[in-house]
């Protein structure tokens, strides 16, 4: 978001006062007293703004903590370093997890519900303010308690459930803030109250929503109630597949579907633009804002665009995320079926991979030979192939590892804003959409197949397939499969979620809550492509002619197509341990409160199931 971040510290934007420096000078925003903010919505929302500042998730949805999440953490991109890396290898520690928080900080997850709580109960007991007022402001802070929550019990399962601050002056009351673990199931079910609260109280739309972009709404809890309650219903929390579990998910879900689509939620026409469009994003419903700003105290700018985009000095990249050949090879043809898939009216070779691929390949992943406009360079062309061994691409130095580059979300001169300074991209606004309405429907599409209403499940698929280019074909199946049995259709979920999603950062918790992490991924290292100029039949103005000739041209006639496995990634290969599907509580939480029983997976005696 450009210049106008609503959840910033900044506290004279917020009053428009000219002695706002001073009162900046005087009070810790981020603990203001309730002496401060009695009565006082204007104060208690610049409390509440610490609140999201802390707690809004990043680009690319890795846990902020632990970094788990990621594309490295599965077939997206591998992990393609050469420095241990545990989780990967099945050696993970006791110490190794450390969201839970094993100090006392500000920073860590307690540290940020403790924030919450402290905020809630003051306004609890304010006796001065709007009840109407107070209940949107208590209801915010309630979704961020609710998310941090879910963050935890999605690594370790059911965690203390702490709801009030809690103060340890003197040994007696230290004691006191010893608390055992509850149930994950007990967990769930405070999650879900805290969301109840929040849809009951926060409006469908906020009025202003230039100034109010980015503020959770009554759509936003049920989506995250939505989701919090699909991974209850997953095999990673129900791997017994009760019934009732799936019927709480689909009624979740089907909730938060009504609530948005009633407050103008649809999705978003282009895929590929649908991060550009920020304020008024009809896709949008859990978002997190950044700006361009270059040295004021908003400062809060996206690392996505100059994380990801080649290591070009003209574009200041990263060259992260690179997709790997097994992510290239999961897209379906533009029909929607699998490449390959024999009854598929796009023929599929490894030679043109590109070809009439769904249209979601093209907005995900940069290829060679791409047209990729990167700069302000129309029609600009990318090539990654290599001549005599050694890639064309940057003369060799710091090249894409596996022949392609993730360009999902990456401004172009088509979507870019005047503000956007293509030499230093660092200082990029682009928003973080954590859920998107597509999520709200496969969330439906899937909780519906687990109480087996596979119409259902049909009809959400196909809107998802649909916006995004697939051919409906004269079934109008758009690539599915007819009269799928439910194991069939929950596999068409994932793998529309995988495509979908693709470097949103919910693969690996998907693959996580479904129990494929080992299935899927063990034994891979992740493979990548090596295109080769050929040694003969190129024309010797081949390097300054490419840009003119068709791609099909290109491939068919002066280059080689070889997949091979990425020997770059000197590490062994993936080797996740059944013991990953609840991490173990770090050994230093345990040891700073008694009370903590580890769990069972891991030499302890706590249920996670339960």
């Amino acid at each position: 978001m450009k210049n106008k971040y609503i959840l910033s510290m900044l506290f004279c934007s917020v009053l428009g006062l000219t002695s706002c420096v001073d009162v900046l000078d005087k009070t810790d925003l981020g603990a203001a007293s309730p002496e401060v903010v009695a009565g006082d919505s204007v104060l208690s929302n610049v409390a509440l703004s610490y609140i999201y500042n802390q707690n809004l998730p990043d680009w690319g949805g890795a846990s902020s903590i632990s970094g788990f999440g990621g594309s490295t953490y599965s077939e997206e991109s591998y992990n393609q370093g050469s420095t241990e890396n545990r989780l990967l290898e099945g050696t993970l520690l006791l110490t190794d997890v450390g969201d839970f928080g094993t100090a006392l900080s500000a920073t860590n997850n307690y540290g940020k519900i403790r924030t919450i709580n402290s905020f809630i109960y003051d306004l609890s007991v304010d006796k001065k303010m709007d009840i109407g007022a107070k209940n949107r402001l208590i209801s915010q802070a309630l979704f961020f308690r609710s998310w941090r929550y879910f963050e935890l019990v999605k690594l370790y399962g059911g965690v203390p459930m702490i709801t009030a601050p809690q103060y340890a002056v003197g040994i007696e009351a230290r004691e006191a803030t010893f608390v055992g673990r509850n149930t994950t199931t007990e967990c769930y079910n405070q999650m879900v109250a805290d969301l109840d609260t929040a849809i009951k109280y926060l409006p469908g739309t906020w009025s202003s929503p230039s100034t109010n972009w980015g503020r959770i709404t009554k759509g936003a809890a049920a989506a995250l109630k939505g989701r919090i309650l699909l991974y209850a219903a997953s095999p990673q929390f129900n791997p017994s597949d009760v019934t009732s579990k799936w019927q709480t998910s689909y009624n979740a879900n089907k909730q938060a579907y009504d609530i948005l689509t009633a407050n103008g939620a649809k999705l978003f026409a282009d895929y590929g633009k649908l991060w550009f469009t920020e304020v008024s994003n009809t896709e949008a419903v859990f978002v997190t804002g950044y700006n361009t700003s270059t040295g004021d105290q908003q400062r809060r700018n996206s690392g996505w665009e100059s994380g990801n985009r080649p290591k070009y000095s003209t574009v200041s990249g990263g060259g992260g995320n690179l997709p790997s050949w097994d992510m290239v090879k999961a897209y379906p043809m533009k029909d929607g079926k699998a490449a390959g898939d024999a009854t598929s009216k796009y023929a599929y070779s490894d030679q043109t991979f590109y070809k009439n691929r769904d249209p979601r390949f093209d907005k995900t992943i940069a290829f060679n030979g791409c047209t990729w406009n990167m700069t302000n360079v129309p029609n600009n062309r990318l090539w990654t192939y290599f001549v005599s061994g050694k890639s064309i691409e940057n003369a060799g130095a710091n090249a894409s590892n596996t022949g392609f580059y993730c360009r999902k979300a990456l401004q172009t001169t088509d979507v870019a804003s005047s503000t956007l300074d293509f030499s230093n991209t660092a200082y990029s606004g682009t928003d973080w959409i954590e859920i998107r309405f597509a999520e709200v429907l496969l969330n439906l599409a899937e909780s519906a197949t687990g109480i087996g209403k596979l119409d259902e499940a049909y009809t959400q698929l196909k809107v998802v397939r649909a916006r995004a280019g697939i051919d409906a074909g004269t079934d109008g199946m758009y690539g599915l499969k007819a009269n799928m049995s439910r194991a069939e259709m929950f596999n068409a979920i994932l793998t529309e979620r995988q495509i979908e999603f693709a470097f949103e950062g919910k693969r690996f918790w998907d693959l996580r809550r479904w129990r494929l992490l080992e299935s899927v991924l063990n034994g891979k290292k992740g493979s990548k492509v090596v295109i080769s100029l050929k040694t003969t039949g190129v024309p010797a103005d081949f390097a300054t002619t490419r840009d003119a000739l068709t791609l099909d041209d290109v491939y068919t006639k002066y280059l080689t197509v070889t997949v091979t496995e990425n020997a770059l990634m000197t590490r062994p290969a993936i080797k996740y341990s059944p013991t990953y599907y609840f991490f173990p509580i770090p050994t230093g939480a345990i040891n700073n409160n008694p009370k903590i029983v580890q769990n069972n997976t891991w030499g302890g005696a706590f249920e996670p199931l339960q």
